[in-house]
């Protein structure tokens, strides 16, 4: 039996262990940097194949399972462990039990595949030479995101780790398909907070007032050309306000509108000279009216670019684990994603787990009280990240090291 096969039937034997401790997942999740109980949950998990967390935040950890010649080689595995704040509409035995939170993004099936690929590569560390770090990362859904703390407290030193690959459930896939994309693949995410500040009053005498809710509109419509007039048509971007408040009546102006939104791009560059801009079209729109504004872009995580080389192998390798027929070519993807941070340090690659079933009814977007998944692709997420790990340290001691990436 060839490794691949051996891995196929370790993750069908854990099959049934996959999907209970998804559903005890799901069932209690805990919103980013309150993973507490989450991470000892993950913490007695490990300990079952021998393995201690090792700390580096208060909820964020990894364990280092070390094959022949362990420092020969050193690549990572992340799965994130955060939930969101939503409330749960499923009616399902393993709804959540936390009212307002949800797994509505995933996080519990990339926590449960990386513990699926740990039990399968430790019965498997005496086929490979090298050491796979498993990564359990707090804080995704949050800034500053919980990748850019831990690499801050050192989870790819010592030693450094070179290469690293991550994996998103991805409900336009169906389950038992995989995709991938090299070079550029998510955005930069970025938080854009307006408040205009004008001069309330009786909205039948206009003239008398400083009206912010005209200013805001004029704001909003203006902002637009951020994006359709300075930046260059060859650099995806997204501009959107999302939120306005305006606390008026029908007969009443009031003070203040305060308006939030995001930006979004695939070039630093131009990133932050488009930070600029905002800032500066929003005030000089609000003084032309003989307003104030408040303007200010936050800056989120960098844009996700999928490391050429390892994306490629990658790619070949699922093919090799699912068959061509299995592995999709993704679009780019304007959401973003702190896995980024790790994306900018070393080479790395992020790739889509199928979930869909069109048959069943799972087809909820990410984000949405309805949001499941078919619990197949479990075994696939977890077989595929055990043996895309394997078959990286394979092809380092079969052909000569590659040189260091520098995004």
């Amino acid at each position: 039996m060839n490794l691949s096969e051996k891995i196929k039937q370790l993750a069908e034997q854990h099959f049934d262990d996959l999907v209970a401790t998804r559903r005890h997942l799901h069932s209690h999740p805990e919103l980013s940097f309150e993973e507490y109980e989450t991470t000892k949950f993950i913490a007695q998990k490990l300990q079952e194949n021998g393995y201690n967390l090792h700390a580096i935040t208060e909820t964020g950890g990894y364990i280092d399972i070390q094959g022949k010649n362990p420092g020969s080689k050193i690549i990572a595995l992340r799965g994130d462990i955060d939930a969101l704040p939503i409330m749960e509409q499923n009616d399902i035995d393993y709804k959540s039990q936390n009212d307002g939170k949800m797994h509505a993004c995933g996080h519990d099936v990339h926590t449960t595949c990386l513990l699926g690929a740990v039990r399968i590569l430790h019965e498997l560390k005496d086929e490979f030479e090298g050491t796979i770090r498993c990564i359990f990362q707090p804080g995704e859904e949050r800034l500053p995101g919980g990748a850019s703390i831990m690499i801050k407290n050192g989870v790819l030193q010592n030693p450094k780790v070179e290469k690293i690959l991550g994996q998103h459930v991805m409900p336009l896939i169906d389950a038992g398909k995989v995709g991938f994309r090299s070079g550029l693949y998510m955005a930069s995410a970025d938080e854009i907070h307006i408040k205009v500040l004008g001069k309330g009053g009786h909205g039948a005498h206009p003239h008398q007032n400083i009206d912010p809710v005209l200013i805001a509109a004029q704001i909003i419509t203006q902002l637009q050309t951020v994006v359709s007039r300075h930046a260059n048509p060859s650099i995806p971007s997204v501009l959107s306000i999302g939120k306005v408040i305006a606390n008026g009546a029908t007969n009443i102006i009031p003070n203040e509108v305060t308006m939030e939104g995001t930006f979004r791009t695939y070039d630093e560059e131009w990133r932050m000279r488009a930070h600029t801009l905002i800032e500066k079209m929003c005030n000089d729109i609000a003084e032309s009216h003989g307003a104030k504004c408040e303007a200010e872009v936050r800056k989120g995580y960098p844009f996700l670019r999928n490391d050429e080389e390892l994306s490629n192998h990658a790619r070949t390798w699922a093919e090799e684990y699912l068959g061509a027929e299995n592995v999709e070519d993704l679009e780019i993807w304007p959401a973003g994603e702190d896995f980024a941070y790790y994306s900018q340090e070393i080479p790395a690659c992020f790739y889509r787990l199928g979930i869909r079933n069109q048959e069943r009814g799972i087809t909820s977007m990410l984000h949405t009280p309805t949001f499941d998944i078919d619990e197949k692709a479990l075994k696939v997420g977890s077989g595929l990240m055990a043996w895309l790990a394997v078959r990286e340290l394979l092809s380092a001691h079969s052909s000569p090291k590659v040189e260091e990436h520098s995004n």
